[in-house]
């Protein structure tokens, strides 16, 4: 009865944007999402130049990002397919470019990033997804610069989809945090646990 019930179950809760787990026998009735769980291996946008990511406009809204990696390959891999998926169903349903702002972060980084108070981070080394290769900060790429501003309308409606696509393939989405984190997506990796003090 159980394996009659996921799959509807699954397929109705995709529809409506909710968070989905899913297993391997699952299916949504969604093709997209059934060859992510097949293992469609999906291949990282070409890099952008480093200088977008230096500029006074990304320094203000998000520090020492051009410090950050953006290295796919260190990414997990479940995680890295899923964000993948993510970043396809958003240019190709949405319109909307993503750009990888920092995937892995070093716990030295992530101190340094503390270091700058809350409004950056509330993680210390250690405890966020970002030192395991399950998290990722992301932002929109258009006309040849990065969107992070909360307050572009056109952003905004961005990171709302992209809250929505993000979840749908089972990621957290840090937009419905109470320390609201918009660009942020992280996997809650079955069998893993996070660290804490």
């Amino acid at each position: 009865m159980g394996l009659l019930v996921v799959p509807v179950m699954l397929s109705v809760a995709f529809g409506t944007g909710r968070v989905l787990f899913f297993d391997d026998w699952a299916t949504t009735g969604d093709p997209k999402i059934e060859a992510l769980l097949k293992g469609e291996q999906l291949v990282p946008p070409p890099a952008l130049p480093p200088e977008i990511f230096a500029t006074a406009e990304v320094e203000q809204v998000r520090p020492l990002t051009k410090e950050g990696s953006r290295d796919w390959a260190v990414l997990d891999a479940d995680f890295r397919n899923r964000l993948l998926l993510v970043y396809k169903i958003m240019k190709e349903k949405h319109g909307y470019d993503l750009a990888l702002l920092e995937g892995y972060r070093s716990p030295e980084r992530q101190a340094k990033l503390a270091a700058l108070g809350n409004t950056v981070t509330l993680a210390k080394a250690n405890q966020s997804y970002h030192q395991y290769g399950l998290a990722a900060d992301n932002a929109f790429f258009r006309n040849g610069k990065l969107v992070i501003s909360e307050r572009d309308p056109w952003a905004m409606e961005g990171y709302r989809l992209y809250g929505e696509v993000a979840e749908s393939v089972g990621l957290v989405w840090g937009g419905r945090w109470s320390f609201k984190d918009y660009g942020h997506v992280e996997y809650r990796k079955p069998g893993f646990k996070l660290p804490r003090d």
